[in-house]
């Protein structure tokens, strides 16, 4: 991704970004209300969904059992192939069963890898939407 993550700790006190330029998504940990706003790409592979979670298991404030929000909609260009969704969710996903997860789609690419994390791990805890308002309102609930 050709900018680094995006820091709004200026707008919440209490959320802390990653710093890390040049990375292959966005983050924003708010501890206060216990979740992780992730914004991907145009391009995302499943290199870059590790990094991510390699990046968000270093952060200081990050636990597992932290609401989710992972926008989606910028993602044109999904490079998965079939055997490694299994594997991003049974091997690399860090977050708790009983975490809430809210995806952001627009397309049906963004929306079927939605659809499949959510029949991986527990898809009572997992929604998608189409809006980050949408799923903050529902994280909340």
């Amino acid at each position: 991704m050709s900018h680094g993550r995006v820091s709004r700790s200026d707008e919440l006190p209490h959320a802390k970004a990653g710093r890390r330029p040049n990375a292959p998504a966005r983050f924003v940990v708010d501890s206060q209300k216990r979740a992780i706003i992730v914004r991907f790409g145009r391009k995302v592979a499943a290199e870059d969904i590790g990094e991510y979670v390699r990046q968000l298991l270093a952060h200081p404030s990050f636990r597992p059992g932290f609401s989710e929000i992972v926008d989606l909609s910028e993602v044109e260009e999904l490079d998965l192939q079939a055997d490694e969704f299994p594997k991003l969710a049974d091997e690399i996903d860090p977050f708790s069963d009983g975490a809430k997860r809210a995806f952001v789609v627009q397309n049906q690419v963004q929306s079927h890898a939605a659809r499949m994390h959510k029949v991986l791990r527990n898809p009572r805890n997992i929604e998608i939407f189409s809006s980050v308002e949408e799923a903050e309102r529902w994280i909340r609930t």
